[in-house]
C-alpha cells in the first residue's frame, strides 16, 4: 500500500507470514540506503528487578550469535563503509545500519542474523554489564542535571514503567544474570513484534524478495500479551525539592494528560500540541515573551507536550530563573501565563503562527533520510499510521482558539502536576591562612 499524498515520497508497507510489518520509502536524491530493526519492547515492559534489561539486551547484540563472535559485527559494517548503532526507549528498541544503497543485502543480513540466532556468552555478559555501569555513571550519576530529571521522572508518571529510568537502576544492573536477558530476547525478538524499515535510493520490487529471503524463514511465534501502560487515575499533585551539585536552580512541572493512543478523541492531541506552541514556540511564544524578555524572570524557558506514547502522554514545562530569583516567584509566573491562556483564548493569529512553526518543524526533521526512517518506525512502534504527518496541516488548522483555551483549564491543573525545585548545594567557603601573604 502506498502513501495518500501525492507529493510525498513513495511509501510501501507490507507484512511477511511470519508477521514481520515492513515500511519501504523511496528516497533517489542519494545512493545510499538506511535500514532500521524496530522491536516494540522497551523499558516500560520491565517489571521490578529488571530495570534496564531492554537496554542491557541491545548491547548483547552487538555480541555473540550463532555465526558472529564479538566485534565481527561492527568490523563488517565498518568494511563495507557503513555506519551503525542502536538505541532504547521507554517503548522500543531500535538498531540501524547506513550504507550506500548497493550493501542493502549485508544489512539484511546481519539484522536477520541477530534477531534469530542470539547467544549470550555468561563472561562476555558480565564485562558489559561494567559497561553499562560506567554509561550510567558517566550519563547520569555523576551528571546533576540528569540526575534531578530521573528523580523529576520518578513522580511525573507514578505507577508505570516511565517512573524508572531506561537504563535501569544500579543496584539492578548489578544484579543481571545471563539468563535475564536470554529470556528478554525470546519473548520480545521475533518477527511479529519487529517492523523493518528501508528507507532510501531503493524500489519495492527490488527490496521485497530481499526481505523475503533473509527474514521469511525465521519462525512466526506469538507475541504475549501485556497491559496497556496506562495510570489507573489522576495522581494528584506531587512535589519535590532537590539539593544536588547543580550549577543553577531549576524548576520543573510536568501534567499527565492523554497521548494520541489514549485519548478519547483524536483531535485533543493536535489541540494539545498548539497549546504547547503557545506557550514555547519561538521568540513570540508566551513564555519567551513573558517571563525571559518581559519579567526577565527566567534565564531559559521552554514547554513540550509528549503526546505521542503508547501509554498516556505530559506535558512538562522547565526553566531556570534569573539570578535573584526565587523558583516559587518562577513557578507562579509560569502558573498565571496558563491562567491567561485558560481564561482567554489566544488570537487566531497567534495560532497560526504556531501552526507554521510547527509545520516547519517537520519539513526540516524529513531532510534526511534517517529522519524518515527515524519517523515511520517511531509511529509503528507506537501503534499510530504513518500517514500522520500528511494529514497534520488540515488536523492542526482545525484546533479553534476556544479548543486550546478548553484544553489549559481542562489539563493544567493542580491534581495532574508533579513539580520539583531544584537547588545547588551550599558551598561552604574555604578559608586560606597566609603566610607572608602566601598560601600556608
Amino acid at each position: 500500500m502506498t502513501g495518500a499524498r501525492a507529493d510525498a515520497p513513495p511509501t510501501h508497507e507490507f507484512t511477511l507470514d511470519n508477521g514481520l510489518e515492513v515500511l519501504v520509502r523511496e528516497d533517489h536524491r542519494a545512493p545510499v540506503a538506511v535500514v532500521m530493526l524496530w522491536y516494540r519492547v522497551g523499558s516500560i515492559d520491565e517489571p521490578p528487578g529488571m530495570t534496564g534489561i531492554s537496554h542491557m539486551l541491545e548491547h548483547m547484540l552487538f555480541k555473540d550469535t550463532k555465526h558472529l563472535t564479538p566485534g565481527d559485527y561492527s568490523a563488517l559494517v565498518a568494511r563495507f563503509g557503513g555506519q551503525s548503532n542502536a538505541f532504547t526507549a521507554y517503548e522500543y528498541t531500535g538498531y540501524y545500519q547506513q550504507y550506500e544503497a548497493s550493501r542493502l543485502p549485508l544489512a539484511l543480513e546481519l539484522e536477520a542474523e541477530r534477531m534469530a540466532n542470539l547467544r549470550i556468552d555468561p563472561e562476555e555478559f558480565q564485562r558489559e554489564i561494567q559497561v553499562v555501569l560506567e554509561e550510567r555513571r558517566q550519563r547520569t550519576d555523576d551528571n546533576p542535571n540528569a540526575l534531578a530529571w530521573e528523580k523529576f521522572t520518578g513522580i511525573l508518571r507514578p505507577g508505570t514503567g516511565y517512573a524508572h529510568p531506561i537504563i535501569g537502576w544500579r543496584r539492578e544492573i548489578e544484579q543481571y544474570q545471563p539468563d535475564m536477558a536470554q529470556h528478554w530476547y525470546e519473548r520480545w525478538y521475533m518477527p511479529g513484534n519487529a517492523t523493518l524499515v528501508i528507507v532510501g535510493d531503493v524500489t519495492l520490487d527490488q527490496v521485497k524478495p530481499q526481505v523475503e529471503r533473509f527474514f521469511g524463514q525465521i519462525p512466526a511465534r506469538p507475541v504475549p500479551s501485556r497491559p496497556e501502560p496506562r495510570q489507573a487515575d489522576i495522581a494528584g499533585e506531587r512535589r519535590l525539592n532537590l539539593v544536588l551539585p547543580v550549577q543553577v536552580p531549576t524548576l520543573y512541572m510536568g501534567w499527565n494528560l492523554p497521548s494520541l493512543r489514549t485519548a478519547d478523541d483524536p483531535h485533543e492531541f493536535y489541540v494539545l500540541s498548539m497549546l504547547s506552541g503557545v506557550l514555547d514556540g519561538g521568540s513570540s511564544a508566551r513564555i519567551e515573551r513573558n517571563l525571559v524578555r518581559g519579567q526577565r524572570l527566567a534565564a531559559g524557558a521552554g514547554a513540550s507536550y509528549q503526546g505521542l506514547a503508547r501509554g498516556d502522554g505530559v506535558f512538562v514545562v522547565s526553566a531556570t530563573p534569573n539570578p535573584g530569583v526565587a523558583l516559587d516567584d518562577l513557578e507562579a509566573a509560569i502558573e498565571a501565563d496558563i491562567r491567561a491562556i485558560a481564561e482567554t483564548p489566544p488570537d487566531q493569529t497567534e495560532l497560526d503562527r504556531v501552526r507554521a512553526q510547527v509545520l516547519a518543524s517537520h519539513v526540516f526533521g524529513q531532510d534526511s533520510l534517517f529522519g524518515q526512517a527515524m519517523e515511520l518506525g517511531y509511529l509503528s512502534m507506537l501503534g499510530v499510521d504513518w500517514r500522520l504527518r500528511a494529514n497534520m496541516a488540515e488536523a492542526l488548522a482545525a484546533v479553534t482558539p476556544e479548543e486550546v483555551s478548553a484544553a489549559a483549564r481542562r489539563y493544567l491543573v493542580a491534581q495532574r502536576r508533579a513539580v520539583a525545585h531544584v537547588q545547588p548545594q551550599v558551598q561552604e567557603s574555604k578559608v586560606q591562612e597566609t603566610e607572608g601573604g602566601q598560601p600556608r
